[in-house]
């Protein structure tokens, strides 16, 4: 169902000079299956995630969204995701019932098929006790509920969140990530950004750990604690962290380095 080969995406930055965000990622996610991006902020999750929404278009290499490339069908694709981060951004002068209605709308949805959905999807996220409410009177708990309903509108293939639990309570989060594995049952195709080590353990079906753009591991939490001999998902995490931040700097030091010993030479 997502394809993603040799991913790369590089940017001007007026401090920074040259940066690359990612550094030809490849992965896989099938059908039914939750599939984790686990990184600490700045890993390069997002611009992934933004790349496979069309948002951003990659530097080099390609993804397949259902068959559709993100390069040459970015039309295709947005039609076929829902795609959810962790800010809500809702209309606060718009019902539960007219934001929802409105996003379907905008994804092209036959009237007829749109009020039906609307019941089903009301009816799933139990959205009939605020269906009338106006969304600047909304809890944080009943905006969530509204950006999944607008995300799964449409009834994609695939689902995106994007740190989608930052910011909120114990209770709202569960409740959030229960909605989450609901659709995994359904056989949505679900990507999963998050920093957050217990949601990782709990939800994903495989993993992929990322930071400074590069992809460190990539599996089931238990094949990869086997692979690096790690007891537990922390352990493993800061593990290969470590080993990378290790490994980058020993190769800038060689570089610097060169310079000096070319120097010596002559």
């Amino acid at each position: 169902m997502i394809h993603v080969r040799e991913l790369t995406k590089s940017f001007s930055d007026l401090k920074r000079g040259h940066v690359t965000a990612l550094h030809g990622v490849s992965f896989d996610v099938k059908p039914g299956e939750i599939f984790g991006l686990l990184g600490p902020n700045g890993a390069g999750k997002t611009t992934c995630l933004r790349i496979l929404s069309t948002v951003l278009r990659p530097t080099g290499g390609d993804a397949e969204i259902a068959g559709y490339s993100v390069r040459s069908h970015p039309e295709q694709v947005r039609a076929r995701i829902g795609f959810m981060s962790g800010n809500t951004g809702i209309y606060d002068r718009m019902t539960a019932w007219e934001l929802v209605e409105y996003y379907g709308r905008l994804y092209g949805m036959p009237e007829a098929q749109l009020q039906q959905r609307l019941e089903e999807v009301f009816r799933t996220l139990q959205m009939f006790e605020i269906r009338d409410v106006l969304a600047g009177k909304m809890s944080t708990g009943m905006k969530q509920k509204v950006s999944i309903a607008r995300t799964i509108i449409h009834d994609p293939p695939v689902m995106i969140f994007d740190e989608p639990t930052s910011g909120l309570d114990v209770l709202v989060a569960r409740a959030l990530l229960k909605a989450i594995a609901a659709l995994k049952g359904q056989g949505k195709c679900i990507i999963f950004s998050t920093h957050i080590m217990r949601e990782v353990e709990k939800l994903c079906d495989r993993i992929a750990i990322v930071h400074k753009g590069h992809l460190l591991g990539l599996g089931t939490v238990q094949e990869l604690q086997d692979r690096y001999e790690q007891p537990d998902m922390e352990e493993l995490f800061f593990e290969l962290i470590s080993q990378h931040d290790e490994s980058s700097s020993s190769s800038s030091d060689s570089l610097v380095d060169q310079p000096f010993r070319a120097e010596q030479a002559r």
